[in-house]
């Protein structure tokens, strides 16, 4: 008996969570910058019975992560582009959805011969200021150490962009266009690369404006790399935050691409559900693709 095709197409990011990675490692060689932090316990998934599931299944919540790390999933070695996307979980700057905006996406990436970088960066960070910084550096941290092991990984240089979603969005967006450079010092001979993406991809950001208010720290340069940016009227993180990105990026002469849905709330990832927002990832496949960063 066939299974209709949306009931299919739920089943799919189930697959994620066998996906193991290539590699885990500490972001840091020791104590990151600007710790020690006082978190209030250990590292842990903060779901509870209670907690919201998305297109009918639970979400890890990751909490209390003091220990930053980056999680290397590699694709099938005949099917590698050469690409590679560092990848920020969102969460509020509270927690980590770590398989919904993490693990799944690596699968996702993987299948379209991308390296998935996911990056377990460091929360909470909501009572610090700014509460970006830290996420930030670790962002930075993540993208230096990818483009820096390129050879070794199969990766081109100048093909390692980075995803983020909500406040995995902001920390991708100021890692890609603020232009304060790298946010501590370096550490050792990785970080003698780059630390800029070389494309953004930016999922229901938030905190580029609040309370109708642009942050004023937001400034994109003329050489700033190209976006692809998603956004839902609906979403109670205002399509404001797409919007005033992608104006900045017009003013700048920046290349962007922006996909607005009128439904599609907030939070659902890569989960196929009955909402045309959830066919992002295709859209941004093509948009990969005609940029050439999927070419062999």
């Amino acid at each position: 008996m066939r299974l209709p095709l949306l009931r299919l197409l739920a089943c799919l990011p189930c697959l994620a969570m066998s996906l193991e990675p290539a590699l885990v490692t500490p972001l840091w060689p020791g104590t990151p910058p600007d710790d020690p932090r006082g978190l209030t316990g250990p590292e842990k998934d903060t779901s509870g019975p209670n907690s919201n599931q998305v297109a009918g299944r639970s979400v890890i919540r990751l909490g209390n992560v003091s220990t930053p790390e980056m999680h290397v999933f590699l694709p099938p070695a005949d099917r590698r582009t050469g690409a590679a996307v560092v990848v920020c979980p969102g969460g509020g700057y509270s927690i980590l959805a770590w398989d919904l905006e993490g693990t799944e996406v690596a699968e996702w990436l993987n299948s379209i011969g991308v390296t998935a970088v996911v990056v377990k960066y460091r929360v909470p960070t909501g009572s610090l200021s700014p509460r970006h910084k830290l996420p930030v550096q670790d962002a930075q941290r993540a993208l230096t150490l990818a483009r820096s092991r390129a050879a070794e990984w199969g990766l081109k240089p100048d093909r390692i962009g980075i995803l983020g979603f909500s406040a995995g969005g902001d920390t991708a967006a100021r890692t890609a266009y603020d232009g304060a450079g790298r946010l501590y010092t370096a550490v050792d001979k990785a970080d003698e690369t780059s630390c800029r993406p070389d494309f953004a991809v930016l999922v229901y950001t938030a905190y580029q404006v609040e309370k109708d208010t642009v942050r004023p720290d937001l400034a994109i340069a003329r050489d700033a790399p190209p976006a692809f940016l998603v956004h839902a009227f609906d979403d109670p993180i205002p399509v404001q935050n797409a919007l005033v990105l992608a104006s900045k990026m017009k003013e700048a002469g920046v290349p962007a691409e922006l996909h607005l849905y009128d439904r599609g709330g907030h939070g659902y990832g890569l989960r196929p559900t009955d909402k045309p927002v959830t066919s992002w990832p295709k859209r941004c496949e093509e948009w990969m693709r005609v940029r050439g960063l999927l070419n062999p």
